[in-house]
């Protein structure tokens, strides 16, 4: 007898049974579940983003044709667009976010030491993306008058570039909400775009010792307190340390913060200021950071790129949050795929 494992195959097999199992019962997922189980869902899923699937009907007709063999995956048989469809809007989905996170303890000890800078602390970046969607179909996503948007929240550490938090909500959810229920080990740095300026957030990181790194709003008022030298022959313009002295802002964050400014080389006409509380790295460290905060932003534009979540195969929050569990599955299991 001729035995065969599809690449499809090779790659589910970097999701173990027992740990998916284990998460099926502490979600209690196939709850009255009857035939259709939930690593079938799961495979139909995945397929779904690796195969970029349309539509229920891509889904169900590309596993058929599987050289009509589909036990090598571990399922029975192909389930129907009316099974897999009712699956989707009524299995919860967080055992996906489950199955995420178990997969990422897993890729972690593979990318430890993979760094691009030498100092020792955790290097973080924090950023959120909108998730487009059409209001007449998402009912329950509204985001303006007359669109609909859900915006995920990702937090990725720059040792591997792998997310190491993710949340889903509504489009409305302004990103600085997410931002003060995270903490953070004393020492890590956190790079975050001018969205999450926020003076109490800043000041509970310093007392906690937490270093961030942002872009410094326009309208900011402060005073001066040392003009430090900068290196020569780089495209640092100036480097101080500045005091708030607006009534709000000096009231929430009363210490001394960093202040940089950077010339942009590519834009050649674009002065970058940032602002951080770390006071000890050199100007060119604190700009070469920021710098690569632009991963993050790699890391949203592939994976609206090349997975499938611009696009969805069900209307309810349910279906859609599954899909996006697994669309961040099928990232992390290419990095493991890759080791």
């Amino acid at each position: 007898m001729n035995k065969f494992n599809s690449i499809f195959g090779q790659i589910l097999q970097i999701f173990p049974k027992t740990e998916f199992n284990n998460a099926v019962m502490e979600t209690n997922a196939e709850r009255k579940a009857k035939g259709f189980t939930c690593w079938e869902q799961f495979v139909a899923m995945l397929f779904c983003q690796l195969g970029q699937a349309h539509s229920l009907r891509e889904i169900c007709g590309g596993l058929a044709t599987c050289l009509g063999k589909v036990k090598h995956l571990g399922i029975q048989d192909t389930p129907s667009r009316s099974t897999l469809s009712y699956a989707n809007e009524h299995r919860p989905w967080q055992l996906y976010e489950r199955v995420f996170y178990q997969l990422l303890s897993r890729c972690k000890p593979l990318v430890k030491g993979k760094k691009k800078f030498r100092f020792k602390s955790r290097l973080y970046s924090l950023d959120a993306s909108l998730i487009d969607l059409c209001l007449s179909l998402f009912d329950w996503a509204t985001y303006r008058k007359t669109k609909g948007a859900v915006k995920l929240h990702l937090l990725l550490a720059h040792e591997g570039y792998l997310p190491v938090f993710a949340n889903i909500t509504e489009g409305s959810v302004h990103e600085i909400n997410i931002a003060r229920k995270l903490s953070f080990a004393p020492g890590s740095i956190v790079a975050i775009d001018r969205g999450y300026t926020d003076y109490g957030l800043f000041s509970r990181w310093t007392d906690d010792g937490v270093y961030f790194l942002t872009r410094q709003k326009g309208n900011t008022v402060f005073t001066v307190v040392e003009e430090r030298p900068v290196p020569k022959r780089r495209n640092i313009l100036k480097d101080q340390l500045i005091e708030y002295d607006g009534f709000y802002s000096r009231k929430k964050c009363s210490g001394i913060l960093r202040r940089i400014e950077v010339w942009d080389d590519e834009k050649m006409e674009v002065v970058i200021t940032l602002l951080t509380n770390h006071l000890t790295f050199g100007a060119t460290t604190v700009s070469a950071i920021y710098k690569d905060r632009w991963q993050i932003e790699i890391f949203f534009k592939m994976l609206k790129q090349n997975l499938r979540i611009k696009t969805f195969v069900g209307t309810s929050r349910n279906a859609l949050m599954i899909q996006i569990w697994t669309a961040l599955c099928a990232n992390i299991s290419e990095t493991l795929s890759t080791q």
